[in-house]
């Protein structure tokens, strides 16, 4: 599937295979294990054994970089005093699309026969960081999992399989399974399938008792029902999904933020009923159900994951050229969480909407009469935050 040039008889073969996977979900890969190149696709019962050692680049396009500035001291903080440029990372992507056309989108897109494959990666970034600290291990496989495939739901892409990347300096088999654990709930909450993964052990490279994660999803949607945003127009209407708190992003400033407040992890959150730990590290909202629910009732055009970036970022991303997003901010509750990090960090409301999800971790773009009649059903928790409006960029009312 690497090569351009796939034969249409090797095409029919995959549709086929493809086919046949879109099935009540039991989460077993078609075979046990399936060789493709050098890679080795295995059932979670034979990952231990296949331990690869060896150096492995641990560059990544994420915004979570770790470039050095100052601490804002001074004033409020903001994500780059944190270390972490979004203009820097919208250049490389910027730059990465003149050599790759195409790049830039929320899922990638492989023309299969009548359908696309839709893939996708991410990794959880500095939210690693509290998980060693907190100790809570069990549920960052569910943000793995989570923040791939939100992305490739946004093409309305259902998820078929996951793969994961599990790299620590010396393997502790109890650690690691807590973690795949979380892998593997967050593939049953998403319907999709563990087809298998890679664990490294690189002695010298990582921290002790520390690790990384990095995670890769396809899906498949039909040619004719993709969701590319290219038919919404002035008027449309912004439905937004509650997230569960931060998600997977922003948290190199959530670290500066609880290390100026003076708090641990183990405080209780101010204004809030649970610990301070336990509110960040709650796991990221896998949205691909109700997502493809309401995508099969009609009228969705657009559809944006809030990652990192935030509204401001994310929304535009789905829009054709001349449109913007106008948002009304009394719309939803901003969780307690948001408004600590804002009041402990003295971060202005421009940095925050373009670091956060502030609560909304999904945006869909709807006709007006499809978004009436989501929010009169009440099937799905679901608030009216916006519209599609001309000019460029996202407003806030």
């Amino acid at each position: 599937m690497a090569m351009a040039s796939t034969s249409i008889a090797s095409n029919a073969e995959l549709s086929a295979a493809v086919a046949a996977s879109i099935r009540p979900s039991s989460n077993e890969p078609l075979a046990t294990r399936q060789p493709i190149g050098r890679c080795s696709f295995s059932r979670f019962s034979d990952r231990f054994p296949l331990l690869s050692v060896r150096a492995t680049s641990n560059n990544s396009m994420s915004m979570e970089n770790s470039s050095k500035s100052s601490d804002g001291a001074a004033g409020g903080l903001t994500y780059k005093d944190a270390g972490v440029d979004i203009d820097a990372g919208s250049e490389l992507v910027r730059r990465i699309a003149k050599m790759a056309p195409g790049i830039g989108g929320f899922g990638g897109l492989f023309p299969l026969g009548d359908s696309y494959l839709v893939a996708g990666t991410d990794g959880v970034g500095t939210k690693l960081k509290l998980a060693f600290e907190t100790g809570i291990h069990e549920t960052i496989g569910i943000d793995l999992v989570a923040m791939s495939v939100n992305d490739i739901i946004t093409s309305g892409a259902k998820p078929l399989f996951f793969l994961d990347y599990y790299a620590t300096s010396h393997l502790d088999v109890d650690l690691a399974e807590k973690v795949i654990k979380g892998i593997v709930d967050g593939c049953q909450q998403s319907d999709c399938t563990l087809l298998g993964g890679e664990t490294a052990e690189m002695p010298d490279f990582y921290a002790e008792g520390e690790y990384d994660i990095s995670g890769f999803a396809v899906g498949i949607v039909k040619k004719d029902s993709v969701i590319d945003g290219k038919n919404i127009v002035a008027g449309d209407v912004l439905i937004g999904l509650p997230s569960s708190g931060v998600h997977s992003n922003g948290f190199s400033l959530v670290r500066r933020v609880l290390a100026r407040s003076g708090l641990s992890l183990n405080d209780q959150l101010p204004g809030g009923s649970v610990k301070l730990g336990e509110a960040l590290m709650a796991p990221t909202v896998i949205y691909v159900k109700q997502v493809l629910d309401v995508i099969s009732k009609g009228g969705v055009k657009g559809i944006a994951h809030i990652t990192g970036g935030g509204f401001t970022d994310n929304i535009p991303r789905v829009f054709p050229e001349g449109l913007g997003a106008s948002i009304y901010k009394e719309s939803w509750e901003v969780p307690t969480l948001f408004k600590w990090i804002q009041e402990a960090g003295r971060i202005e409301d421009a940095e925050m909407s373009r670091t956060f999800n502030m609560g909304i971790g999904m945006v869909l773009v709807m006709t007006k009469e499809a978004s009436r009649k989501i929010l009169e059903e009440g099937q799905h928790k679901a608030y009216h935050i916006g519209e599609v409006v001309h000019g460029e960029g996202v407003s806030y009312h």
